[in-house]
């Protein structure tokens, strides 16, 4: 029981715990918003990412020490950074246009790197990035929605051959509700009746895309439209 209970021992376990709550908290804030990769993967992620750091740390548990042999602990962070790579790019997804899960794959890189501060026992950085890394995931999505930015939209539009809405009346009526277009294409169907255009609008008013749906909704050529934002 005493050679289970050396401080060695001890710290080791105290590093793994601190990488347990460090991600476990990343996590829950990350479950909290719905994503895919939430609580348990961040923790895991963290905790992995220490336990790892702990075999260079306290390589003369497991090596015997020499002077001829020279092992670098920072390759073995190297290696937890480029493997937790692909982790991160299994929650990018692409819905459509829009592309998801950015800055869910973004929080686990950071939570691999204060697994790793975990297991070197880098605990002020640890706590420090800990506390950033909340404030950034919670308190940044409350600024960012009162930021002025441009909101960008996938606008799609299907009209029937008796409509005047050309290429001239549709940058007006776009341009009517605060948008402004970025790209434009055109596409007719096999039998040459329907119309079909589809292009990125942009604006510093997100308001605009439900005023520029009511218009669409009351005139009569438009049959169908879509407008979907390219999201994060």
């Amino acid at each position: 029981m005493t050679m289970i209970l050396t401080s060695d021992n001890l710290e080791m376990v105290f590093r793994l715990l601190a990488a347990l709550i460090a991600g476990a908290l990343i996590g829950y804030e990350r479950s909290y918003q719905g994503r895919p990769a939430g609580f348990r993967t961040h923790a895991l992620v963290c905790t992995a990412s220490s336990l790892l750091m702990l075999i260079t740390v306290f390589e003369a548990h497991w090596m015997p020490v020499s002077d001829d042999i020279k092992l670098d602990p920072t390759r073995m962070a190297q290696g937890i950074m480029t493997g937790i790579g692909f982790l991160g790019a299994g929650v990018i997804v692409r819905e459509g246009f829009s592309v998801r899960g950015l800055t869910t794959a973004a929080s686990i890189w950071m939570t691999a790197a204060i697994g790793i501060l975990a297991g070197i026992g880098f605990y002020f950085p640890l706590v420090v990035s800990v506390v950033l890394t909340l404030g950034i995931l919670a308190l940044f999505r409350t600024i960012e929605v009162w930021m002025p930015s441009l909101a960008y939209f996938h606008f799609e539009l299907k009209l029937s051959p008796t409509t005047n809405l050309n290429e001239a009346a549709l940058h007006k009526l776009v341009g009517e509700h605060g948008f402004s277009i970025a790209n434009f294409s055109y596409r007719m169907d096999a039998d040459g009746r329907i119309r079909r255009h589809s292009m990125v609008i942009r604006s510093s008013d997100k308001a605009s895309a439900g005023r520029l749906s009511d218009t669409l909704q009351n005139t009569e050529t438009v049959l169908e439209f879509r407008i979907a934002p390219t999201g994060d």
